[in-house]
């Protein structure tokens, strides 16, 4: 009941109260597997793509949403679901490759799977290069790839602040990215960067950021 409440109330409700500006939706498969690809500037992100895309889209969430108890703990676990998080351990090479599958099973079930390539979100709010998990799902199962651009997010709910406020924010869907071209070759490396970084390339000029090549490192990796 909460799922359906966040999808068809919340949502609803959060369009009317920000009303982002949503570009080139009409771009995106109504059917069939596919992967949203997108920059990273702010918490709210997956919130705003699950609020403006027609078609339902799955993350990957902390296993730890899901876990808490009492009515709060079965609140929190329904809002996630909700936005449409899949709870995934984290924390290990092991994990990662749980979380791979995880993607892959959505995607292999021909639903929609929202994937952000720098890993983290872009603190100094330019695009970083992006790690190849999005390369390795698209070539592995054959779905589209719809870049977007998230523009504005991170204005929504800046650092220290609990509510979010209004904000201009546009969120740009690009033409989808077929990579039938490769197929065979999701066991090369080579071709998983060379798909990540077409992808990337995409994101970017939607995005208009400026690009870094290399990743981008979380606050906890920055000071170790």
């Amino acid at each position: 009941m909460l799922q359906l409440f966040v999808r068809f109330v919340l949502g609803p409700l959060a369009r009317w109260l920000y009303r982002p500006t949503v570009l080139g939706a009409d771009r995106i498969p109504a059917e069939g597997p596919v992967i949203f690809a997108s920059n990273h500037r702010a918490a709210l992100d997956t919130g705003v793509i699950t609020f403006t895309t027609p078609r339902a889209v799955k993350f990957l969430g902390k296993a730890e949403y899901f876990t808490g108890t009492g009515i709060r703990g079965r609140f929190m676990a329904g809002f996630v679901s909700g936005l449409g998080y899949i709870p995934v351990e984290r924390g290990s090479a092991q994990a990662g490759l749980a979380a791979l599958e995880a993607a892959r099973k959505v995607l292999d079930a021909g639903g929609a799977f929202g994937i952000y390539p720098e890993g983290t979100r872009s603190r100094d709010g330019r695009l970083h290069r992006g790690h190849t998990g999005v390369g390795s799902l698209a070539l592995a199962t054959g779905a589209l790839v719809v870049p977007v651009a998230l523009i504005g997010t991170e204005k929504l709910q800046p650092e220290g602040r609990r509510i979010p406020r209004p904000a201009k924010i546009t969120v740009r869907f690009g033409e989808p990215l077929n990579f039938a071209r490769y197929e065979g070759l999701d066991a090369s490396p080579a071709i998983r960067r060379a798909v990540t970084d077409e992808v990337m390339y995409a994101i970017l000029e939607l995005s208009e950021q400026e690009y870094v090549d290399k990743y981008h490192k979380r606050p906890d990796e920055s000071a170790a």
